[in-house]
């Protein structure tokens, strides 16, 4: 029997097995009957394929696994993720950064924004600010900022945080029809995403909106390096083009 559940959350998950908290997850899904997850296993070279099949076997029927090789990136684990994911027609699909630097207790608090019935997208955003628990090294504060900003001038939307591994959409056929087709981004794909989300709903307020996450931590092999800022670059020049192609 598949997953049926009225919010799944992608994991991509490359290469994972050093910092999968399968204890989180457990504990979370043991607290939350409202919430199934589909890992994707993206060419994984190390133990992490043996981890994820061990959480299926704890929690058959909330656990989907998906397997892809050989590694095809993120962009495109999230994409085949959420595609496999719809097949169960569920109310809410979204992904999430196999780390955990966002926490899972965040995903009711997301989900409940779709209350207001005009809200088709909700993404986390690392906001930094009292009574939140936001901790990034300076370099990835900075180099982030700085990225949100042109993405922000780019896209012509007053977003703060366009980077955040945990975003959650309303499962409608048109927004499934956003990740039809493969990203042009690899590293920046998110960014591709509101553009494409944003020339399809362009006209209504509120379809897109930010939830300021109560805690973000670096997370081991998750902080940014210069050399990962170097690969970045190329697509941030890509950008303006992709954009533009989406507005049409």
């Amino acid at each position: 029997m598949g997953i049926v559940h009225s919010t799944i959350i992608v994991v991509p998950c490359y290469n994972e097995a050093a910092r999968l908290d399968a204890a989180a997850f457990s504990a979370f899904l043991a607290s939350d009957g409202s919430v199934a997850f589909l890992f994707v296993d993206d060419g994984s070279t190390d133990a992490t394929a043996r981890i994820l099949h061990g959480i299926a076997r704890e929690w058959p029927g909330r656990i989907q696994l998906l397997q892809l090789q050989p590694n095809q990136g993120k962009a495109e684990a999230v994409r085949r993720g959420i595609l496999d994911a719809a097949a169960t027609q569920p109310d809410l699909i979204g992904y999430w950064d196999a780390d955990l630097a966002t926490p899972l207790t965040e995903i009711p608090e997301m989900a409940a924004r779709f209350a207001d019935a005009t809200v088709r997208l909700v993404i986390g955003s690392r906001v930094r600010m009292l009574g939140h628990e936001v901790r990034r090294s300076a370099l990835r504060h900075y180099v982030g900022r700085a990225f949100a900003t042109v993405a922000s001038m780019q896209l012509g939307l007053p977003v703060y945080d366009t980077q955040c591994g945990a975003k959650i959409f309303r499962a409608t056929p048109e927004a499934l029809g956003l990740f039809s087709r493969p990203f042009r981004l690899r590293w920046c794909f998110d960014v591709e995403l509101l553009a494409r989300f944003n020339a399809l709903s362009a006209n209504r307020a509120g379809a897109l909106i930010e939830h300021p996450v109560t805690r973000w931590v670096d997370v081991g092999a998750s902080k940014l390096t210069l050399r990962q800022v170097v690969r970045v670059l190329p697509e941030l020049v890509r950008l303006p083009a992709v954009v533009r192609d989406e507005r049409r």
